[in-house]
């Protein structure tokens, strides 16, 4: 017990003024908790469901570990701690003592001190009470997504319609770098405190910066884009090397818990990038096999798979692919999608659609024309009549006069993919593997589940070096193709 208590206090030393009064204990905010509790079903459904299972429970147990020395009142009650079915490298947290991290993050990580770092440090958010973090997820309820902020910005008050605007916007919800280092810090302090090695923390945000670099490099081959929500968390050059001094400091680097086999055994088998259930993006195309849709986007545009829609963004402008179960006609449907659009707030003039048909497919499709304060802009909505009860469509939004403009081959690309197609899709997932004498990092990647990028893809996976030599016994992940869950 002493030994703990000497410990915090050599780490306290390098605690800012305010770092020393977010240690003091902290009761959260009802008000905040009765919001957190109100939307976090929505929030979860809106990115990807929440997993389950042991996998799920031990994330659970790693963060309660974690929480119990955040300061926060009760934390056994007050914490939860939530993984998420989401392919986006991420974790979250809002006032209300609600945590969450994305299944795509644990892929990253090599063992279990990295994940009580990351989830060490949306916790320390909580504690140190930057609670603007709320305004992030109140304003992602809309199924519209971030096509829908941008059109809501286009119709709503005061007439912004300004995309650029509206994409700043979205960036102040970031975090600040200021509240990223005092998050490390907490961080840092709490997994210290409940006997982990602090190296997790620099490891992990080492990690992250090379991931993130990694996917700059493919993102644009991947047609992959990274989602807003996903942005919080800005990466600086020198987090991991702050962290990594705060590491030292406590006088624990290098001793510790570390569970690396207990974490890789835990994330055998989990689903890496897209579960085929939300579909699947490859390339420039997207492919639903449980809905058997699947459609292209233009070269270069790239595209964010959404719990219910796919955003694409390009050169040309942005849209957004939705739909589901509707039992009137398409004219109708079209209709509704503006309103949507507009929230009921504005009387907009849409012209009667135009018929056609595509791939087979009865269609409709209208263009609105809008006069905002940066210029005119159109809106246009194509809608599909799938079958009897269901009805998919495209918005697009592109400059005044563009109307579908680049989005065509897009928007004509549209098809049902037969059985045989829908079953050949499936999910890469993490598999753990023991190097055996004459691998290397070489004759590992190339077993990686991808078309490119293998071995840039394998090491970053790894946290290794191209000249790092494998020992026999040694264990690494592979991303491969496996079986989709039943």
């Amino acid at each position: 017990m002493r030994k703990t208590v000497l410990l915090l206090a050599a780490a306290a030393t390098v605690l800012s003024p305010a770092l020393v009064t977010a240690q003091q204990a902290r009761y959260l905010n009802p008000r905040d908790v009765a919001e957190a509790q109100r939307e976090h079903p929505a929030l979860v459904q809106e990115m990807g469901g929440a997993e389950t299972g042991p996998r799920a429970a031990y994330v659970e147990s790693v963060g309660r570990r974690v929480g119990a020395y955040s300061g926060i009142v009760n934390p056994g009650q007050a914490l939860h701690f939530t993984l998420l079915n989401s392919a986006v490298e991420n974790a979250m947290s809002v006032p209300g003592g609600y945590v969450y991290v994305t299944r795509q993050l644990l892929t990253l990580m090599n063992d279990e001190s990295q994940l009580a770092f990351a989830l060490g440090h949306e916790t320390g958010h909580i504690a140190a009470n930057h609670a603007h973090i709320r305004e992030q997820y109140a304003q992602r309820g809309n199924i519209f997504g971030v096509l829908g902020q941008i059109v809501g910005a286009i119709f709503g008050v005061g007439g912004i319609g300004n995309i650029i605007s509206q994409q700043a916007e979205l960036r102040t919800l970031s975090f600040s770098r200021e509240q990223e280092y005092e998050a490390d810090q907490l961080g840092l302090r709490y997994i210290t405190a409940a006997g982990y090695d602090p190296a997790g923390g620099p490891a992990i945000l080492a990690q992250l910066a090379r991931a993130t670099a990694l996917e700059a490099r493919v993102q644009g081959k991947a047609n992959r884009q990274t989602p807003e929500w996903a942005s919080t968390h800005p990466l600086s050059q020198n987090r991991a090397q702050r962290a990594l001094q705060l590491a030292q400091a406590t006088g624990r680097l290098g001793s510790g818990i570390r569970n690396r086999d207990v974490y890789l055994s835990q994330i055998q088998g989990l689903y890496v990038d897209d579960d085929p259930a939300q579909g699947v993006i490859d390339g420039p195309t997207f492919t639903h096999p449980d809905l058997r849709i699947q459609f292209t986007v233009p070269q270069g545009y790239l595209m964010d798979n959404g719990t219910s829609a796919v955003t694409i963004s390009g050169s040309a402008g942005k849209a957004q692919f939705s739909g589901g179960r509707y039992a009137g006609s398409l004219d109708e449907y079209i209709l509704r999608v503006f309103q949507e659009l507009t929230g009921g707030r504005s009387q907009l003039a849409v012209p009667p659609p135009q018929h056609t048909v595509i791939n087979g497919m009865p269609a409709a499709v209208t263009t609105a024309r809008v006069e905002t304060s940066s210029g005119v802009v159109d809106v246009s909505v194509v809608a599909y009549q799938w079958d009897p009860q269901r009805i998919y469509h495209f918005v697009t939004l592109t400059p005044g006069g563009y109307g579908i403009g680049a989005f065509a081959p897009m928007i004509n690309s549209l098809r049902r993919i037969t059985p045989a197609e829908a079953a050949a899709i499936r999910p890469r997932i993490i598999d753990v593997v023991t190097v055996r004498a004459g691998d290397t990092v070489q004759s590992l990647a190339s077993r990686m589940a991808y078309r490119d990028f293998r071995l840039d893809r394998f090491l970053a996976l790894n946290g290794l070096d191209a000249n790092s030599r494998l020992v026999p016994g040694q264990k690494v992940k592979l991303v491969v193709y496996g079986a989709r869950r039943s």
